[in-house]
């Protein structure tokens, strides 16, 4: 919980706690159908039904959904009930009854991530949290140096070479090799270690949202603890497609959003503090009197959106009855059809490896040797006009610019097949 929320709030709130939990959510009582225990990537009748959950446009083969993630209709519809009630309730619920309604929201969240409630705290997004700890970490000193690599996200890594005129700390960059093993990821971090021991702090991306690699965090974290390094971990993309618990994997500062692969309203992330580690990130400038309310008193959004954040749980609760694990299997398989059928061809590179330890939803191909921006540009463009499939180009590769396909888990074998069909024309045309 952020907090912005008026503490006197809490008191107030603590009376009406049990209101968001003494109903199931409509989500879940809509998606209830869809619970089931061995649900398999490839039976296309229950993704079916998975789909017909979502209001999704007949306009174009929306492959373009690593921005942000579509609401399945419970879960909108549950949001204009929530957005209703705040607007309609205004200031007098806000006050009263609205942290009593956000806590077992948090609660549940923590719960999937693996985390205690009070190290987690809303935020409007995974760039907001992100920026919290990058800005609010304080062990660095005036030649220490911090490392981030060509996949981070492009505000991240900003906020990183912020870090150089506010802290006076180095700057150590590192291009991810590609084509990418498990352990040559590892092993160029641990190069990277080598070769700047002054290195205080990483930025390390979980999912790539460039190409959609898949880092192997655990045991990077892992390296970086050994040599005395902290981490910042961007989990953008990885929360609700992969199946992880912060706790296991390590992390002590994560970025989340909601808004993506959980399927919450937009405007909705947590930012992440393991306890033990809260001393590593100052307070914010209007919580110094509040240092010891947990992650919160990290981040001052000031008012957010309050429907949105009510939202959460309705989301929580579709992506529950389907489940992370076939989620990740689902999405991967439709991943699967298109990259792996069309690796190899002559005309296309795909960047992402096969390696599924390395991969998920998103991954990016080129025709191959078109590395520049107008190309892929081009390209995507071309995937739109001509065939009606959406994808979008990707820049900041150091081997040069691609195009991203991202399915959903409402996306057909269909919509995939035909994105195979005009890669195979577009790639026999360049050549």
């Amino acid at each position: 919980m952020t907090s912005a929320l008026d503490r006197r709030a809490l008191m107030a709130g603590a009376m009406t706690a049990g209101i968001a939990g003494t109903f199931l959510p409509a989500s879940a009582r809509a998606a209830a159908p869809l619970a089931r225990a061995d649900i398999r990537a490839d039976d296309n009748a229950y993704w079916a039904k998975v789909a017909a959950q979502f209001d999704v446009t007949p306009d174009v083969v929306q492959l373009e959904n690593g921005n942000w993630g579509s609401m399945a209709r419970p879960v909108e519809q549950a949001y204009q009930r929530h957005l209703h009630k705040v607007n309609s309730a205004n200031s007098f619920y806000a006050r009263r009854g609205l942290w009593g309604d956000l806590m077992p929201v948090r609660a549940r969240a923590a719960a999937l991530l693996g985390v205690a409630p009070e190290e987690i705290a809303f935020t409007r997004g995974a760039t907001e949290a992100l920026q919290t700890l990058i800005a609010g970490y304080n062990r660095l000193r005036p030649g220490d140096q911090v490392l981030y690599s060509d996949l981070d996200y492009d505000s991240t890594q900003a906020a990183f070479r912020w870090l150089k005129q506010r802290r006076g700390a180095d700057l150590a960059t590192i291009a991810v090799p590609e084509p990418a093993t498990h352990q040559s990821l590892i092993d160029t971090y641990a190069a990277a270690l080598d070769a700047h021991p002054k290195v205080r702090l990483i930025l390390l991306t979980h999912v790539g949202h460039r190409t959609g690699l898949v880092m192997p965090v655990k045991e990077i974290i892992a390296l970086a603890r050994s040599r005395g390094v902290d981490v910042i971990l961007d989990s953008a993309h990885a929360w609700g497609q992969l199946d992880f618990k912060l706790d296991e994997i390590g992390s002590d500062f994560t970025g989340l959003t909601c808004q993506k692969w959980i399927g919450a309203p937009m405007g909705v992330g947590l930012v992440h503090i393991r306890r033990g580690r809260l001393d590593a990130i100052d307070p914010n400038m209007s919580e110094v009197s509040n240092a010891d309310h947990g992650t919160s008193s990290r981040v001052h959004t000031g008012t957010p959106s309050y429907a949105g954040y009510l939202g959460l749980d309705d989301a929580l609760a579709f992506h529950e009855t389907i489940g992370t694990p076939a989620k990740e299997a689902r999405l991967r398989h439709l991943r699967d059809r298109w990259a792996e059928t069309l690796r190899g061809h002559p005309g296309l590179e795909i960047l992402t490896p096969s390696d599924p330890r390395l991969t998920c939803a998103l991954t990016s191909f080129r025709l191959r040797g078109r590395t520049s921006v107008k190309d892929n540009m081009a390209l995507a463009a071309t995937l739109l006009d001509r065939f009606g499939i959406f994808t979008v180009h990707r820049e900041g590769i150091a081997s040069g610019a691609c195009v991203r396909v991202t399915p959903a888990i409402f996306t057909s074998e269909t919509d995939i097949d035909r994105l195979i069909a005009a890669l195979k024309i577009l790639a026999s045309e360049a050549r």
